[in-house]
């Protein structure tokens, strides 16, 4: 009798301690379930550099910032409205880490003009210059955080949908309060 049970008990114990070992190994094989993605952007992978559009950009004297970067199109419709609104809604969210980061947006010589001067309605959001094809490497329509070493490592396509755009403006602000928390740069 005596050996029915010891027998049962180390039946039981391996049951209890090596079944879940082996039953979380075949659920992360066989994808059972999502793995602890915590990004609601679209990763960049590998990132892109884009210290060759943001030359100029670092003063002397001036600490590293993450950006918040977005491209002027030729024609600003809906879409571009929205990116420029959602840049500096997120970096006004951002409430007193907002000087750790910048939202910016990159001018090429045939930006639309009058979106251009719109601008001037978001006097956060800072404009640089930059060539044309330099922004080749970038989707159009959408906006990109950028991290301190220029490194654009997360993209979020523009809706032309107001609402649908404040929707992934709030998964932009999530993310860039993620980083900023996490990052003890800028």
């Amino acid at each position: 009798m005596t050996n029915n049970a010891s027998k049962k008990t180390l039946i039981l114990m391996v049951i209890v301690f090596v079944l879940p070992v082996v039953l979380a190994k075949l659920a992360l094989d066989h994808d059972w379930f999502n793995r602890g993605v915590t990004n609601k952007g679209n990763l960049l992978s590998p990132t892109l550099n884009v210290s060759s559009l943001l030359v100029g950009s670092e003063g002397a004297g001036n600490e590293p910032k993450w950006r918040l970067m977005y491209v002027l199109p030729s024609t600003c419709d809906k879409t571009c409205e929205n990116a420029l609104f959602s840049i500096n809604q997120v970096w006004l969210a951002l409430g007193k880490e907002s000087d750790r980061a910048e939202p910016l947006v990159l001018v090429t010589p045939t930006s639309d003009k009058q979106a251009l001067s719109a601008l001037d309605a978001y006097p956060n959001v800072r404009t640089q210059e930059v060539d044309g094809e330099a922004t080749n490497m970038l989707a159009s329509q959408s906006v990109y955080i950028v991290d301190t070493l220029n490194n654009a490592m997360l993209f979020y396509q523009v809706d032309s949908d107001r609402e649908v755009a404040v929707l992934e403006s709030r998964n932009m602000l999530a993310d860039i309060k993620k980083l900023l928390k996490l990052s003890r740069i800028g």
